[in-house]
């Protein structure tokens, strides 16, 4: 990518796996990257040519609102099992539509979870008689997450929910593709290596074609 269209890219979460696939897909392709985590000192091995790395807060929009501002779009992969799902994932999503929209960024890609897909017009993954409860609890972050951003998110920010297969292999090898759907479980076997769910966020990042809808990736 040459200089005219690179871009100053903000990912919260840098630190955990799909955070560091964004950051390096980023970087190949000739932006320039913030990695937000919350110990830099233990993400020093993320610092380098077209990252800074930066201390912050997904859930404090004073702090969202101060290391976005310049940026052209956001990736938010941050993600707490310390506290309850549901809010955690609203927390960030009200930070995150204060702190941007104040900041004046106009693109946000958020990761959701595959288990909120439909299988059917109203059916989703978790609302299968059989589904774990506890898996059913963390799930339902995601779709508090999604209601806030439908109803709270004005027309200054242009957001899109990533939604991962089923299987988010961290073993899995870069195909270099991947296939999409918008609210629906995609047919095959769910899986997607973090590489390739990094190809498809900066796809939308860098020619915008979903707004404001869970968009499935599967290879």
């Amino acid at each position: 990518m040459d200089n005219d269209t690179s871009r100053n890219i903000i990912v919260f979460g840098a630190g955990g796996r799909v955070g560091r696939a964004a950051v390096a897909e980023a970087v190949a392709r000739g932006h320039r990257v913030t990695a937000v985590v919350r110990d830099p000192a233990a993400h020093g091995d993320l610092e380098g040519a077209g990252v800074a790395l930066v201390r912050g807060d997904a859930t404090d929009a004073a702090s969202v609102a101060a290391l976005a501002a310049g940026h052209d779009a956001a990736v938010n992969a941050a993600v707490r099992l310390d506290v309850p799902s549901v809010d955690f994932f609203t927390a960030t999503a009200k930070a995150l539509v204060a702190g941007l929209t104040e900041a004046g960024v106009g693109r946000l890609l958020t990761l959701g979870i595959a288990t909120t897909l439909e299988t059917a017009p109203g059916v989703r993954l978790m609302d299968a008689p059989d589904f774990p409860e506890r898996y059913r609890t963390f799930s339902q972050g995601h779709v508090a997450e999604f209601e806030l951003l439908t109803t709270e998110a004005g027309p200054g920010l242009d957001w899109l929910m990533v939604v991962p297969g089923i299987d988010l292999d961290a073993e899995a090898e870069r195909t270099g593709g991947y296939r999409t759907a918008v609210g629906t479980v995609i047919d095959g076997p769910g899986r997607i290596s973090h590489a390739d769910l990094a190809l498809a966020l900066l796809d939308e990042i860098e020619r915008p074609n979903h707004s404001r809808v869970q968009l499935a990736v599967s290879v």
